[in-house]
Parts: structure tokens; C-alpha cells; sequence
């Protein structure tokens, strides 16, 4: 079983895995709609295509139930994922020079960030659920995906800091730094471990339709499959939007919204640490009434986003891009304290096809969102000022976190979904 420094190694994969994809949803988002005035559904769709490849997760997380080859996976889809980046940064650059090019080679770019999220992503999530004590699970979910978290913040953070003044030349510079790094530092993480615990088996006899039928079956893993689909739509529907929305409403520059991606990504990570620390520390609340209440706060923070649009430059954005992260922080580390509990409960030998399903559900909600988002705030543009457009969205996606909460609060056991789960030897 895996350590609790083994643990940080697989975190630094998350960590990696953050800080590649945050510049394709964020800087080179925000560089489309901004600098090269193309319309916002444009990065929305190549996003979408990105999560819909990310429907083959439970295919990996199925195949590498049979164990013997996640390392593999892993360093393969992080080596795909960077090469896609960097590809998808070329494509800016080739946008002024022609549009049918600059969009051929986005789609083909994307297409790789989504294969490459897919494999190493579920691999690794599949690794961890076999190889971590049951008593671990949660809290191992929790330390992997405040590491992603932290890598987000800090690589937008960083990310934003050099960027001005931006130039296409630094920005190639920058994104080429990053996942270079992000490369040698997942291979270095995984090197030797699941050499060293896990015997390689025999592949599963089982066909993978009659696998994932047997999975869905189960009522437990198809009610929260449902509740990730929702709570993650209203999650990330803000994704593609929130770095426009700067730029276009409070004049923010292409440093300043990035940096503005990395404060509310500090705020997840605050959120994941304070609910970690209360729950596992203080034993106070569980995993159901914090998934209920960072629904409720990150719905009052989008009201308060949308409220303070009409002010313009000068409005306190920043305070309030903070709060909805942390609330997001709250929401995120409670389900995902969950569904690792989960993914070990049920049929043997399904913790990757689990993780899987629940992968591709949060994919497709995440490239729906991103994308009904973007398309929403282009058609309100066209009849509505721009903070009005903006904030109608957010006022959208209030509505559907409040509904996620309701749905938390009927399907999720106040019982098992304690935090007692979050507490290392237990």
C-alpha cells in the first residue's frame, strides 16, 4: 500500500496535469476572445472537444484494472497532453496569418489534450484507488487534488506575471517552459512504484460494455455518476468566461486576468485545506453538509459577481473571484473525498471503471458547461451590454449549484459520508 510520501509523489502527477491544462482554459482562452477578437464559443468548442474525447475514460480505467501498466499511461498521456498544449499555443500565433489554419491546428491540438487528460488522468486516479488502504482513500484524494490545485494557482499565477507585456514570442517561450517541466516531473513521481506494488494480472475476461453495465448498475455509483454530472456543469460553466469577463467589463490586461484565474484558484485550494483541516483535524461536519454548503456559497458568490459587473474598473472583482473559489474548494474536496470511498465499494476489480464513469461525466458536464457558457454570453452580447450578458450566465449558474445542493442533500448518506472518512488511520 502507498505511503503518505508515495501519496505526494502521485500528487505531484495532479500538480502537473493542473498546470498544463489551466493554460488552455484560461490564458489561451482568454487571448482568443480578447486579443484576436474572436468570438468566446470558439475556445468554448475546442474545450467541449477536449472533454468529449475524455469520454473514453472508463475504457482506460477498465483496461487498467487488469494492472501492470499505469505507469506506462500515465507518462504517455502527460508527454500527449504537453505536446497538445503546445501545439494549441502555435495555433494563436497562427490565427492572424489565417483563420482556417489557426483553427485546423486548434482542433488537432485539443483533440491531443483531451486524449492525453484521458489516459493519464484516469491511469492515475485508478492507481491510487488500487494501491492506497482503504482507511486513505479520501484523505489521499484530498493531498493529490490540493496539489493540483496549488500547481493551477501558482502556474497561472506565474504564468501571469510573465506575460506582460505579452508578446506571441513569450508566450510560446512560457508554455514550452512549463510543460517541459511538467514532463520530467511526472516521470520522476512515478518511476519505480507500481513496479513495486502491484503485481502485474492476467487482463479481465469480462467484455468492457458487460463491465460498465455491471458498474452502472450499481444505484450507489449511478446517483452520484448523476450529481457529478450536475454539480460539475454549474462548476465549470464560469471556466471559459470569468478571464473575458475581466478583460472586457474591468479592463483587466492579459497579465491581470490570468493572475485573476490564479487568486480563485488559491481560494480552492484554501477552501480544500480549511475543510480538510476542520473535518479531519476537528472532526466538524461531513462530507455531505460540505458539499451542500460550498453549493450554497458558490452560488451567492456568483450572484455577487454578477452584481458587481454594472460598476466596472474599480469594482472589488478580485474579493469576490476569491470567494467563489474557496467555495468551490469546499464543494470539490468533499465529493472527491466520496468518490474515492466509493470507487473502492462494490464489485471487485471496478475501482478503475468506476473512476472512469465518473471522469467522463465530469468531462462531458465540464466541456457542456464551458461550452453552453461561452455560447450563452455571445448571445446575450448581441442584445444585452456586456456585464448584463456576463452576469445573466453567472445568475444561471447560481441556480444550478443551488440545485446540486438539493440533489447532495437527498442522494448522499449523512452516515457513510462522514468525516471520519477524511481521517487518516481510521
Amino acid at each position: 500500500m502507498l505511503t503518505w510520501f508515495q501519496i505526494m509523489r502521485l500528487g505531484l502527477v495532479q500538480m502537473c496535469l493542473g498546470a498544463i491544462v489551466v493554460l488552455t482554459t484560461s490564458t489561451l482562452n482568454r487571448l482568443m476572445v480578447v486579443e484576436l477578437s474572436l468570438a468566446a464559443v470558439l475556445p468554448g468548442a475546442l474545450v467541449a472537444l477536449h472533454y468529449g474525447i475524455q469520454l473514453s475514460r472508463p475504457k482506460w480505467g477498465f483496461a487498467s484494472d487488469a494492472g501492470g501498466q499505469r505507469t506506462r499511461w500515465i507518462v504517455g498521456g502527460m508527454a500527449i497532453l504537453a505536446a497538445g498544449a503546445l501545439l494549441a499555443t502555435v495555433a494563436i500565433l497562427l490565427f492572424p496569418a489565417g483563420f482556417a489554419l489557426g483553427l485546423t491546428v486548434s482542433i488537432i491540438a485539443y483533440a491531443l489534450i483531451g486524449l492525453g487528460v484521458g489516459a493519464s488522468g484516469t491511469s492515475l486516479l485508478a492507481l491510487l484507488a488500487t494501491t492506497t488502504a482503504p482507511h486513505r482513500r479520501a484523505a489521499a484524494a484530498t493531498i493529490t487534488w490540493l496539489m493540483m490545485i496549488f500547481g493551477i494557482a501558482v502556474t497561472a499565477g506565474t504564468v501571469g506575471a510573465f506575460l506582460d507585456p505579452y508578446t506571441p514570442a513569450l508566450l510560446l517561450k512560457v508554455v514550452t517552459i512549463v510543460v517541459t517541466a511538467a514532463i520530467a516531473l511526472t516521470t520522476l513521481a512515478v518511476w519505480g512504484l507500481e513496479r513495486r506494488l502491484i503485481k502485474v494480472t492476467e487482463p479481465d475476461a469480462t467484455p468492457f460494455r458487460q463491465g460498465l453495465a455491471e458498474v452502472w448498475a450499481e444505484r450507489r455509483a449511478r446517483n452520484f455518476t448523476l450529481f457529478v454530472f450536475l454539480s460539475m456543469t454549474a462548476y465549470f460553466m464560469q471556466e471559459l468566461i470569468l478571464e473575458p469577463y475581466a478583460g472586457l467589463v474591468f479592463g483587466f490586461t492579459p497579465g491581470q486576468s490570468t493572475s485573476l484565474s490564479g487568486a480563485q484558484n488559491g481560494g480552492t485550494f484554501v477552501g480544500m485545506l480549511a475543510v480538510g483541516i476542520l473535518a479531519t483535524g476537528f472532526k466538524i461536519g461531513g462530507l455531505r453538509g460540505w458539499v451542500v454548503a460550498g453549493c450554497i456559497g458558490s452560488a451567492a458568490s456568483l450572484a455577487a459577481l454578477a452584481f458587481i459587473g454594472p460598476m466596472g474598473p474599480g469594482a472589488p472583482l478580485v474579493p469576490v473571484v476569491v470567494a467563489l473559489g474557496f467555495f468551490n474548494g469546499m464543494f470539490a474536496v468533499a465529493a472527491i473525498g466520496s468518490m474515492m470511498a466509493l470507487a473502492g465499494q462494490g464489485r471487485d476489480r471496478r475501482e478503475g471503471t468506476r473512476m472512469g464513469l465518473w471522469g467522463a461525466a465530469q468531462a462531458v458536464a465540464a466541456g457542456f458547461g464551458g461550452l453552453t457558457g461561452a455560447a450563452l454570453v455571445d448571445l446575450g452580447r448581441t442584445a444585452l451590454g456586456d456585464a448584463q450578458a456576463f452576469g445573466s450566465v453567472f445568475i444561471f449558474e447560481a441556480a444550478l449549484f443551488l440545485t446540486a445542493a438539493l440533489m447532495a442533500a437527498k442522494i448522499m448518506d449523512r452516515h457513510r459520508a462522514s468525516a471520519s472518512t477524511l481521517v487518516p488511520g481510521e
